[in-house]
């Protein structure tokens, strides 16, 4: 996958700042170039990430798939997924 566009980042910002429901002392400005520095991390590791996934994933899944897979896995993480089987 491709980085995002200057539109894809701004909104990715804009939506990280209405979410956040934590009082924090960053500023917008942070949170934007926080983005762009995490896009730009993806983009230079998912050949590592890639390689480190399971055969059979790795090489039948897209690219859009992995990355979903990617986002689910790290949204789960910070308590943002519920599955249906969490009840």
């Amino acid at each position: 996958m491709a980085l995002m566009g200057e539109t894809d980042r701004a909104r990715t910002a804009a939506q990280i700042n209405r979410d956040n429901l934590t009082a924090c002392s960053f500023s917008k400005v942070d949170v934007r170039a926080a983005v762009d520095a995490t896009d730009q991390w993806i983009e230079d590791n998912t050949a590592s990430w890639n390689s480190s996934l399971p055969t059979g994933f790795r090489t039948t899944a897209s690219a859009a798939q992995k990355a979903w897979l990617f986002a689910y896995v790290l949204m789960r993480r910070i308590g943002r997924l519920r599955a249906e089987e969490d009840g």
